[in-house]
């Protein structure tokens, strides 16, 4: 990120180095011994293949012919880490964990990629976005209302995270395979833990709220711990003591 970038926008990022959101978002590394189905695409094939989910190489060409759209970003400062939010005149469309200074450059490259132009300063969406994620981490918020901008998923993945966000409230918790069933293909479990990972939009489109059918925690993008804490504020689990 420039400097004149950082100036113009005013946001403060992180100091981690845990990885960031590329294509589609790289979050983090679940813990494999707590999953049942994995969180990122790339650890396991899923049990039949979705014929109208779009291969990667697929979905760049498609963002590649898509005209360009207006675009702004910010960086949010929450109790879970520096979040990057990126949205269009259509509603919010990346929330980004561990927004440091190379989660936030490889983001812009990807929004740049994705929508053909470069940032406005601000959209109201985005501003909408902010003040109700703030909300959310001080418990004044159940359910988002910021309008969603789907493009940067396609496909199986937005079909499940659609089914995610519209019938999975705050304070209950779904599992992989019953997420699978509720959008009728039964047998992709696992296609459903690659699709929480490749989902644009956590905390707002609650993968957090995905666990493991034996009780375990599951798989998490932004890292275990994050998902802990996100589960314990909606009250699934317990407030850590310290």
């Amino acid at each position: 990120m420039t400097k004149t970038e950082r100036d113009q926008r005013g946001g403060r990022t992180g100091r981690q180095e845990r990885p960031g959101p590329e294509e589609p978002p790289e979050q983090g590394v679940p813990d494999r011994r707590e999953q049942e189905a994995p969180d990122r695409p790339e650890q396991g094939p899923p049990d039949r293949p979705e014929q109208d989910e779009p291969q990667p190489t697929e979905q760049r060409d498609a963002l590649r012919t898509r005209e360009p759209r207006d675009w702004a970003w910010r960086v949010l400062d929450t109790p879970i880490g520096p979040l990057l939010l990126a949205a269009t005149r259509e509603g919010l469309a990346l929330v980004a964990f561990h927004a440091d200074e190379r989660v936030v450059r490889r983001s812009l490259t990807r929004l740049r990629l994705a929508f053909g132009r470069e940032p406005l300063p601000e959209i109201p969406h985005l501003a909408t976005a902010a003040d109700e994620l703030a909300r959310y981490f001080d418990s004044g918020l159940r359910a988002f209302t910021v309008p969603l901008d789907w493009s940067l998923s396609a496909g199986f993945n937005e079909r499940v995270l659609r089914e995610l966000a519209a019938h999975v409230p705050y304070g209950t918790v779904v599992g992989y395979q019953d997420l699978a069933d509720r959008v009728g293909e039964p047998g992709a479990a696992r296609a459903v833990g690659a699709a929480m990972g490749s989902n644009p939009l956590p905390v707002v489109v609650p993968c957090h709220r995905v666990v493991a059918s034996d009780g375990g925690i599951g798989g998490f993008g932004g890292g275990l711990d994050t998902k802990r804490h996100l589960l314990a504020l909606e009250g699934v689990l317990p407030q850590p003591l310290f």
